[in-house]
């Protein structure tokens, strides 16, 4: 599969979840993004802003079998991974897997679960696999979690650990929508629910296939080196306690790829590690408690290492600045 044929993978998928999220598409082509370079999603905003709808719509969007996961207090990590029950017939224990071996993973309000549940998605997350019971069992692929939270509503909830946050390639946040596009919405929502009638665009394989091809996508070694920079310096800034680890730069890395070729191009700019800065790094980046006293945000953190960073001139931008003037 080549870029081009990536780009109308995800133009289909964006079109198809547009149907139900108005206004919104900058995410959406993030959230796709992320799905193409084998990544997890956490969706962190104000409740009644769509992102458990966003992450059905998506799930709904690609022919992948699906699961909702309600987090809650009293959720047990067998609730999440499955639970070995006695078979009366074969005097034998029969495995009955979880909710985590659906190949889209919605984890609803993850931050309402125990840290021990919530430690329960951590291997399946990381190296797409489940342990239980003295049994490994490998996940079938495409292998999505999308996970949403509330950041306000502190309240009988369980922040996610640095570890955790780390594992999730991004985080996006929807936010309000405008006066015109809410206007849209309470007609479209008036006589029934979009979501009921949304039928898959995409099949598994053709999901398999972008992330194989994504792969492919070059990234100049000016490139890989302002990604590097800008990694590098959030260890040292000034207002940061803990900064993005390797983790980071791999994300940012192959996140810039995806980006690239759901643009249809067959390589990386220096603006597609730009707009993927933020949603990758801003949730694992730790402030020190004095630039918390101050104010100070990751996001805002996040912003001046990319300002500071010395963005190169790769041989594809000139030879696109000589088409362009040609």
């Amino acid at each position: 599969m080549s870029q081009v044929d990536v780009a109308a993978v995800a133009g289909r998928l964006v079109g198809n979840i547009e149907k139900v999220i108005i206004g919104k598409r900058p995410q959406l082509t993030l959230a796709v993004a992320a799905y193409f370079c084998e990544g997890h999603i956490l969706l962190e905003d104000v409740p009644g802003v769509a992102k458990t709808m966003l992450a059905r719509a998506l799930a709904r969007s690609v022919g992948c079998t699906f699961k909702r996961l309600q987090c809650t207090p009293d959720l047990l990590p067998t609730d999440v991974t499955g639970v070995s029950i006695f078979n009366q017939k074969t005097a034998e224990f029969e495995f009955r897997p979880g909710p985590v071996f659906a190949q889209t993973l919605l984890a609803d309000e993850i931050n309402r679960a125990t840290p021990r549940t919530q430690a329960a998605l951590l291997e399946a997350m990381a190296e797409r696999r489940v342990s239980a019971d003295g049994q490994t069992y490998v996940l079938k692929p495409p292998f999505l979690v999308i996970a949403t939270q509330n950041p306000v509503d502190q309240e009988g909830t369980f922040p996610l650990p640095e570890a955790q946050l780390d594992r999730f390639l991004v985080r996006l946040s929807l936010g309000y929508p405008t006066f015109e596009e809410e206007g849209k919405m309470l007609t479209r929502l008036q006589k029934g629910h979009p979501i009921d009638d949304l039928k898959p665009v995409v099949s598994a394989d053709d999901v398999l296939a972008c992330q194989e091809a994504v792969r492919d996508v070059h990234v100049d070694e000016k490139v890989k080196r302002y990604i590097l920079e800008v990694v590098h310096a959030s260890r040292e800034h000034e207002d940061i306690l803990l900064g993005g680890s390797p983790r980071a730069s791999i994300a940012l890395f192959r996140t810039s790829q995806a980006l690239a070729a759901v643009g249809g191009r067959d390589f990386v700019l220096p603006d597609d590690v730009k707009k993927m800065a933020h949603p990758v790094l801003a949730h694992r980046l730790i402030l020190k408690p004095e630039s918390r006293l101050r104010k100070r945000t990751p996001s805002a953190v996040v912003a001046d290492l990319v300002a500071d960073a010395k963005v190169p001139v790769t041989d594809k931008q000139k030879a696109m600045a000589e088409d362009y003037f040609q």
